[in-house]
């Protein structure tokens, strides 16, 4: 199973591309990720804010689709409902698609296993140069992306260190 979702991130004045979420009223880009049930990151895309999750997925999906051959299901989240959706992913991957809907409006309620997206997108908070993007271009920003979900190279600091 892979779970999406799709977050804006604001841009700063020396972002090159951008884009304008009707949604969010953001101006920014839009980080698409698709993750596993444990949170860890197997498709990822940034895109400008005004492209949809829906066709941004679909286009991280074709990205990715050599990497997913064993999905066998997307759970995603009322913004992806659609048959086209869902037959794009079939014919990408060859995934159902399940949509986890909220049941009553304007009530906060924890959805079963989508909250481990927003967990990930939580991980991704913790690093100070992705609360917003500060990058001239998509690309780095995507490569900065990446790093987070890397664990931290060891590094070795020897101090008065005398050979006699």
């Amino acid at each position: 199973m892979i779970i999406l979702d799709a977050k804006s991130i604001k841009n700063t004045y020396l972002a090159s591309l951008k884009g304008y979420d009707g949604g969010k009223k953001i101006s920014g880009i839009k980080l698409h990720i698709g993750v596993d049930t444990l949170g860890l990151p197997h498709a990822s895309l940034i895109t400008t804010a005004n492209v949809t999750d829906r066709d941004g997925a679909v286009e991280m999906l074709k990205i990715h689709a050599s990497g997913l051959p064993k999905v066998l299901k997307t759970l995603c989240d009322g913004a992806y409902t659609g048959e086209d959706f869902a037959i794009a992913v079939e014919m990408i991957i060859g995934a159902e698609v399940e949509i986890a809907k909220r049941n009553e409006l304007h009530k906060f309620a924890v959805i079963p296993k989508r909250w481990v997206v927003e967990r990930t997108f939580g991980w991704l908070e913790n690093c100070r140069r992705l609360w917003k993007n500060c990058e001239r271009h998509i690309d780095t920003s995507l490569q900065m992306t990446t790093l987070v979900f890397h664990p931290p190279m060891k590094y070795s600091i020897q101090k008065n260190v005398h050979v006699v």
